[in-house]
């Protein structure tokens, strides 16, 4: 197959001062949980990215000084020399798939703790440290600016002699020493740093002027600026500092590459911003002030909309953080003209979570992000079938389409039953909540490239029993079949079922997206922490429902902070009417009003209410694998080598989880030592 002519500008090179990219395809720098503590992997999951076709692949930030350090999150590391061999690992996977690597140098400010090296943060005038602990962070003087300047330029020549070909000048995500200098919010300075716009930007000029000067012969030099801060006069706006900015130092760059800050407005999630381009009415100035190329994001899919973005100058090269973890091999499937082949992320921001956790990073889409060295895992490429067996997979949900996918790219005969019409499961269901509309590629990812395959059979509408997967004689039994949410208030907070339940009409997350209608006053019980509970509130709240929301944890769908959703989430609740009532659970229901218990106090206040929505634990539909289990006389006697439980039947989880646990199981079958990748860990040197 060849791609379709209209693509075609996709493919030209772009130069980028000294060097050229083969493409326009640019991963910008994004973090990955794997840093400096785990070189290997972090190298062997960025040139799987070259491979793939991306013409530059550039590091998470990466510290260029013990001032500034991230522990116990695991960003990249250049303190030393020392350091280059890590480093030198990712340039040679990146080269030897004719890819540019780029360096993003970063000084946190005020932003690090400093928690490991006890050494007391600086920032351009005193603050308090972003995070909430009992640190503050001195103010810079002349020396410390000559000192911070010195430190960059030594990085980026390490970073030369480590083979990268782009380095950065970090000024974004309001994490950055530069912006921070930038923006009158943190510096107060009276002397040359500060004050007017012009003084503000004198250190990101300095150190531009400075990297160039010592790599800009063979590196192409980066400038990464938040152009808009989303904070209207209160920050930097892209028809005012952001653009002024522009304008100053337009021409001594080679690279801009521009975005929002910060984080949670960069890596906004679909449910949030579910356009593609969506930074494009912030960014797109940028090209009308420079001849150098211009790098953004926007969470792009579409071989359309980037066309769009070239054709219209609003953009040369396209830059993907999010898209290229979920589909390494983007840019070659629509170089192959294999479009339907590409994996589209679906910005539910798991992949942010594992950084936000200090673990590797993981894909809801692409299960093998993450385990590329560790378990040798490619996104493209699976090992061949170790027999002619067939395989009966049951359940069609995310785990069980992986599951039969990975299992038919292996060679094997497949079948795929299903009891429903439909096939996608939970994420079938999820995707008609309010803003989880994206979450049905997850479904017709895997639904279209299994009726490309022969060695598969799909039947719907079947649901199975023992006996029936008896009589199929497969020796390879896949049970996918999901779980369902607890209507007896089980969870985290309530270990045992509530009093008073069995006297009303309990309702859980399957009842609403199954269409049970609610009206009046509605509690809902989130002891869960995800997204589910806020989800139903924001549905309910829109029909005219009257909620109390109702969490143990500090606020509203608290672990959603590790997917930097809880803000928005949280203000879109209060903007229609929840009332949320966090420190708080519901421990019993009482002459139809719900009992409400401060978690610390153990004070308790009664709430009345027409419905309860019971969000809390969901358990697994395991019961066929149990029945399966319990007999195996007649599983020998069936030919039954293998059953195993997966996704949600095995223990239920998010989404991610349960296509990954789908996929290990394909990869798994026939390897006699599958528990050895498990446990391949990245050792320090003594």
């Amino acid at each position: 197959m060849t791609r379709d002519s209209r693509y075609d500008v996709l493919f030209e090179p772009v130069a980028i001062g000294p060097v050229t990219a083969k493409n326009r395809f640019y991963q910008v720098p994004h973090c990955n949980g794997m840093g400096h503590a785990r070189p290997k992997a972090l190298a062997a999951m960025r040139g799987v990215k070259a491979e793939g076709g991306w013409s530059v692949v550039c590091t998470e930030e990466v510290e260029i000084h013990p001032s500034s350090e991230t522990t116990p999150h695991t960003e990249g590391r250049f303190w030393h020399d020392d350091d280059i061999p890590a480093h030198k690992l990712m340039t040679d996977a990146v080269h030897e798939h004719g890819g540019l690597a780029g360096i993003e140098l970063c000084h946190n400010s005020f932003v690090s703790g400093n928690r490991l090296t006890r050494i007391p943060p600086m920032a351009p005038s005193p603050i308090s440290v972003a995070s909430y602990e009992p640190i503050q962070a001195r103010g810079m003087d002349k020396s410390d600016i000559k000192a911070f300047r010195t430190w960059h330029r030594d990085a980026a020549l390490r970073a030369k002699r480590a083979g990268y070909d782009i380095v950065y000048v970090y000024a974004g995500h309001d994490l950055a020493l530069p912006m921070h200098f930038l923006s009158p919010r943190y510096n107060q300075r009276t002397d040359e740093y500060g004050g007017s716009l012009e003084n503000r930007v004198r250190l990101l000029r300095e150190l531009i002027e400075d990297t160039k000067d010592a790599v800009g012969d063979s590196c192409g030099i980066a400038v990464r600026l938040a152009v808009d801060e989303l904070l209207g006069d209160k920050g930097i706006t892209s028809d005012g500092e952001g653009r002024e900015v522009v304008e100053m130092l337009a021409e001594m760059p080679d690279l801009w590459d521009v975005n929002v800050s910060d984080w949670a407005n960069d890596s906004a999630t679909a449910r949030f911003e579910p356009q593609e381009g969506y930074q494009e009415k912030y960014t797109a100035f940028v090209k009308s002030l420079t001849t150098k190329p211009v790098v953004g994001v926007g969470r792009f899919t579409s071989a359309d909309a980037m066309v769009s973005q070239i054709n219209r100058g609003v953009l040369d090269m396209i830059g993907s953080a999010r898209p290229s973890i979920a589909d390494p091999f983007l840019p070659k499937k629509i170089e192959e003209g294999r479009i339907e082949d590409v994996r589209e992320c679906i910005g539910c921001n798991i992949c942010v979570s594992c950084d936000m956790q200090m673990v590797p990073i993981r894909c809801t889409q692409n299960p093998t992000m993450g385990e590329e060295w560790r378990r040798g895992w490619h996104p493209e490429k699976i090992e061949d079938k170790t027999s002619d067996e067939q395989a009966l997979v049951v359940g069609a949900g995310p785990s069980g389409l992986e599951c039969a996918l990975a299992l038919a790219n292996r060679g094997y005969q497949v079948t795929l039953a299903e009891a429903g019409e439909e096939l996608g499961g939970r994420v079938s269901r999820e995707s008609l909540l309010p803003g989880l509309a994206s979450y049905a590629r997850v479904r017709d990812y895997r639904e279209y490239q299994l009726s490309q395959k022969a060695n598969v059979e799909i039947y719907r509408g079947s649901e199975l029993n023992a006996e029936q997967v008896l009589e199929f004689g497969f020796p390879h039994v896949f049970l996918a079949t999901g779980s369902t949410w607890r209507n007896d208030g089980v969870g985290r907070w309530n270990r045992f079922p509530l009093a008073g339940l069995d006297s009303i009409n309990v309702v859980t997350p399957d009842d609403i997206m199954a269409g049970a209608n609610l009206s009046g006053e509605v509690v809902i019980f989130d002891d869960e922490y995800y997204y589910m509970a806020s989800v139903l509130a924001e549905k309910l709240a829109g029909e005219g429902c009257q909620i109390t929301y109702v969490t143990p944890a500090a606020d509203a769908a608290n672990w959603t902070h590790k997917t930097l959703e809880q803000s928005r989430i949280q203000t879109r609740l209060l903007e229609l009417g929840v009332r949320i009532t966090a420190n708080a659970a519901l421990t019993a229901i009482t002459e139809g009003k719900a009992e409400l218990t401060c978690t610390y106090t153990g004070k308790s206040e009664a709430v009345a209410f027409d419905n309860v929505v019971m969000v809390t634990e969901r358990q697994s539909n395991d019961n066929l694998y149990r029945a399966l289990q319990s007999d195996p006389e007649a599983l020998a006697a069936a030919g039954i080598e293998t059953l195993r439980a997966i996704g949600d039947c095995l223990v239920p989880g998010t989404v991610a989880e349960a296509v990954y646990l789908g996929h290990l199981a394909a990869r798994e079958l026939g390897d006699a030592d599958a528990d050895a990748a498990m446990f391949r860990w990245e050792r320090p040197a003594l």
